[in-house]
């Protein structure tokens, strides 16, 4: 059972990466990533709202209908987004104001309905839990990595650190164009460090 929570943990971050190998929840990654606190921002928030829509849809997987299934899970998830919105909103204003519209649209978020789907709705609440951390692990890693290099590139710096004068900073990166180009080359890379 050990073994079989870590590979499920793990699958997450490596073997079915959200971003970098399933390739979806693309809107909140091309879109927020424009710094690294505001890719991890979003992981976060996201990984919460996997970890507890999984349990609940886990623990109510026999009490719904077939026929109410997907709008069953939906509601389930936007009360955890609601919860997560609230929250940012009450104690991280700053972090609030920069993502914006995008944490209500972590409700229809293909990996967070995806996996209620796929993982939740035939698992046990241990394993569903596991699964929605590993997945918004992978999920925030993807993000904040993308933020970090486009952050870094664009402006020179690195959390909001200085690393590097800003007249040296490529401005493309800070642009929508540059989210494309990191993504394109980071999905290059991580495909190529899994098949070795």
């Amino acid at each position: 059972m050990k073994n079989k929570s870590l590979s499920t943990v793990l699958n997450g971050i490596l073997r079915e990466n959200p971003v970098f190998v399933l390739v979806l929840g693309m809107c909140p990654t091309l879109a927020t990533t424009t710094s690294a606190v505001n890719g991890m921002s979003m992981g976060l928030a996201t990984t919460f709202v996997l970890i507890c829509s999984n349990v609940v849809i886990s623990l109510l997987k026999n009490l719904i209908p077939d026929k109410v299934r997907i709008p069953a899970f939906i509601v389930v998830i936007a009360t955890f987004v609601t919860m997560v919105q609230l929250l940012m909103q009450a104690y991280l204003p700053p972090i609030y104001e920069e993502l914006g519209l995008f944490i209500p649209l972590i409700v229809v978020n293909c990996v967070v309905l995806g996996r209620a789907e796929a993982f939740a709705a035939k698992n046990s609440v241990g394993l569903s839990a596991l699964d929605g951390l590993g997945m918004g692990l992978g999920f925030s890693v993807a993000l904040t990595l993308i933020g970090a290099v486009r952050e870094l590139l664009g402006s020179g710096c690195l959390f909001g650190s200085r690393v590097y004068g800003e007249e040296y900073g490529m401005l493309i990166f800070v642009l929508a164009p540059g989210a494309f180009i990191v993504l394109g080359y980071l999905m290059a890379l991580i495909q190529k460090l899994l098949k070795k």
